[in-house]
């Protein structure tokens, strides 16, 4: 596979491990803000606006960096907006600062933009089982319990929250604002598959974890197990009722990122935009699925269907930018 897949696969692939402040050094100070157990180890401040919190999980039993975005204006409480990497979690180029305007483009915004880096191929779910390869995975407890007290505490937020999540984490995204339905007042999902306990979501999921390395039953129990039910936001579409919902995909074909990277690479990239359009259909057919099921449901959400474009940061970045009008309103940004 090419460069531009290698990017654009965030759900897919990591390469060697690194965060955008990894060669910085720690300040040697803790800050002592505790919740459910939750520990600030230490705060690094890149700038008065670009932070890094390391914050001590005893669900998982380790330290996860948090990167911070201040907003423009913080002389009031101002809400937070927890927006997660694709499987790659952060760790790879295949990340929202990496890859995206993210920083420039919430420069002028009165929100606090909160990004965990860690979790890749997890879903960002609680695992019923430890993992050999991927270790212990329990971040539905760390983003929706141990995670918002403690930064609300020292961000001095307003308490209303949103998240957003794209490819692996756009489904995470869904689920977890299904099962805290008063933390957060918004969600958005760029090219994600909510489905779980149909053939076509399971195996998506399945695909995600093994690149991992993991063992796909250690996550949820045994395919089309119960858990799998309980983690599927098409089934349980009604639990996203009374949010602001944002959803986007594209129909696989070709777009202008497409032609951008045709004309820079040739015949190099086609394999890549061939495979990145394969798994944008797949992800256009479970959203029509979930689209369905939220107006069975009487569930007002916003949807952004391209005709045409891939799974690929372009199109994502677009999304965020179109989707943040909603979400914003909803949080009071």
């Amino acid at each position: 596979m090419g460069a531009i897949g290698a990017l654009a696969l965030s759900s897919l692939i990591v390469p060697g491990a690194r965060t955008a402040h990894a060669d910085e050094p720690r300040s040697p100070a803790p800050v002592e803000i505790r919740s459910q157990s939750a520990t600030v180890e230490t705060i690094e401040k890149h700038t008065d606006r670009d932070w890094s919190m390391f914050v001590y999980s005893p669900s998982m039993e380790r330290t996860i960096e948090v990167q911070v975005l201040r907003p423009a204006d913080t002389g009031a409480p101002r809400p937070v907006f927890y927006l997660l990497n694709g499987a790659g979690g952060g760790e790879d180029r295949a990340n929202w600062r990496e890859q995206t305007d993210v920083v420039e483009f919430f420069a002028d915004e009165n929100v606090n933009v909160v990004t965990p880096i860690g979790g890749a191929f997890s879903y960002y779910t609680d695992w019923l089982e430890d993992d050999p390869a991927l270790g212990r995975n329990k971040w539905t407890t760390f983003l929706t319990e141990e995670l918002p007290p403690v930064v609300d505490a020292v961000l001095g937020a307003s308490g209303r929250n949103a998240i957003a999540g794209v490819s692996m984490s756009a489904t995470s995204a869904l689920a977890l604002a299904q099962s805290a339905p008063d933390l957060y007042q918004a969600v958005g999902s760029y090219s994600g598959c909510a489905e779980t306990s149909t053939q076509e979501g399971s195996r998506y999921a399945e695909i995600v974890v093994g690149l991992g390395g993991g063992e796909v039953e250690n996550m949820w129990g045994p395919v089309g197990g119960e858990y799998w039910d309980r983690q599927d936001v098409v089934r349980n579409a009604e639990k996203l009722r009374g949010k602001a919902v944002y959803v986007s995909t594209s129909a696989g074909a070709p777009g202008p990122y497409e032609l951008e990277a045709w004309e820079e690479s040739g015949l190099a990239v086609l394999p890549d935009l061939a495979l990145l359009g394969v798994i944008e259909v797949g992800v256009y057919d479970c959203t029509m699925r979930l689209r369905g099921a939220l107006e069975e449901a009487g569930v007002q959400a916003s949807f952004s269907i391209r005709p045409d474009g891939t799974h690929t940061w372009g199109y994502w970045q677009d999304a965020l930018h179109e989707s943040w009008p909603l979400l914003a309103e909803a949080i009071g940004a």
